[in-house]
């Protein structure tokens, strides 16, 4: 019956993931999958959310189904945490907000929400995006397309080139954009870049699509939701997509969130029933547990201040990692290589290496990162990032330091 179906070959993040942990190797060092980890190397369990799980487990409250839409107060601590707790738009209703599958969950039911009600529109993702991003929207029915985004000569942003190619684009175009700590690139639009693009969007009747699944991870919450906040304020039609898998370290619970920005709140219930109609069609509602626990941890304002803190102490030993890689790389690459660490933001750094590089890193010294040259500098600690500023600059010196 199903000779003919062929083998898969693999989602390349999790099978070098699964080739890492097949490794006997006890210097190896994990710099692929996209996962915060703390100095001791271990995925970190943040203190108020043990606290709110604490306090469930003790309550052992009956588990039923939640609706279609999600838990509510998780969806509206959501909507609070993207757009601020009094932004305009939500105090007038005009934000659908949806508890979703992780990210990942929310991609799909807008690509699928896209498709049958804007059959039209294609996709624009940046070049490179999250590898995901094309499979999700094809797998819709989307045609997805690209512009410009990274420069690979100079680790940068090619913004005029991104610009002029959005501006080209067919009305009703769906334009996706990463809020903050680009994956893969760790290449970010400034505040200006942002102050210049949003007029763009809306002379050409674009939609914007904001994945955002590294809030907190950048420059901070309010500041990484920036972006969003400015979009809804220009009143461009915009699509939210945002997770709490990084920023709680909820990766298996799957807490996701959609957000659509409407023009009035009976527009926002519509949209808000035909996403719902798209989940029923796909997994008819979300888990309870993590709903519970991150709604828990916002609408307590103890806990929510020390989830912060603790948050910003992971953003900043992510920084400070970045600051070991640009101090222990000085006179080993050149500066162009160098820079990286520290002009790129968040979990993810393009390094610039080589594929044939990458190999090297992987068979000779058991540094796993990306094909691409993608490093996830949060698999980076005091114990590792010695090694592997020494492992670099054997697979890539600069000629002076190869003399």
């Amino acid at each position: 019956m199903f000779e003919n179906v062929p083998a898969y070959a693999g989602d390349p993040i999790l099978s070098l993931n699964e080739d890492f942990q097949r490794d006997p190797r006890t210097d190896k060092v994990n710099l692929s999958i996209g996962m915060y980890f703390d100095e001791a190397g271990r995925l970190p369990v943040m203190s108020a959310v043990q606290a709110v799980e604490a306090s469930l487990l003790e309550a052992a409250a009956p588990r039923g189904y939640l609706p279609m839409a999600g838990h509510a107060g998780y969806r509206d601590a959501a909507q609070a945490l993207v757009f601020g707790a009094n932004h305009e738009a939500r105090l007038a209703g005009r934000i659908a907000t949806l508890q979703t599958l992780g990210g990942s969950g929310a991609l799909k039911v807008a690509a699928d929400f896209l498709h049958r009600h804007l059959p039209a529109s294609q996709i624009w993702i940046s070049d490179p995006s999250w590898e995901n991003h094309r499979v999700v929207f094809e797998g819709a029915g989307l045609t997805v397309n690209t512009y410009p985004y990274y420069d690979p000569q100079t680790g940068g942003l090619r913004f005029d080139a991104m610009r002029a190619a959005i501006d080209s684009l067919p009305e009703r175009s769906v334009v996706l954009l990463h809020a903050c700590c680009h994956n893969p690139t760790g290449v970010d639009l400034d505040r200006a870049q942002w102050a210049e693009l949003i007029p763009v969007l809306q002379r050409r009747k674009l939609i914007a699509f904001v994945d955002m699944a590294y809030q907190g991870f950048g420059d901070g919450l309010d500041e990484d939701a920036a972006c969003v906040r400015s979009l809804a304020d220009a009143g461009v039609p915009l699509i939210v997509a945002s997770s709490f898998s990084k920023n709680f370290s909820l990766y298996g619970e799957r807490c996701g969130a959609l957000s659509v920005v409407c023009r009035d709140a009976d527009e926002a219930q519509r949209v808000l029933g035909q996403l719902t109609f798209a989940i029923r069609s796909n997994y008819s509602n979300p888990p309870t547990h993590g709903a519970k626990l991150v709604a828990g941890v916002l609408s307590n304002a103890a806990l929510r201040a020390a989830w912060e803190s603790e948050l910003a102490s992971m953003r900043q030993r992510i920084k400070s990692m970045r600051g070991r890689m640009h101090e222990g790389l000085a006179g080993l690459v050149d500066d162009v290589m160098r820079e990286r660490y520290t002009s790129q933001v968040g979990m993810f750094t393009y390094t610039g290496l080589s594929e044939g590089q990458v190999e090297r890193l992987r068979a000779e010294h058991g540094i796993y990162l990306l094909r691409s040259g993608r490093m996830c500098v949060a698999g980076l600690n005091q114990q590792n990032v010695g090694y592997v500023v020494s492992a670099i600059a054997l697979v890539a010196a600069n000629r002076d330091a190869q003399k």
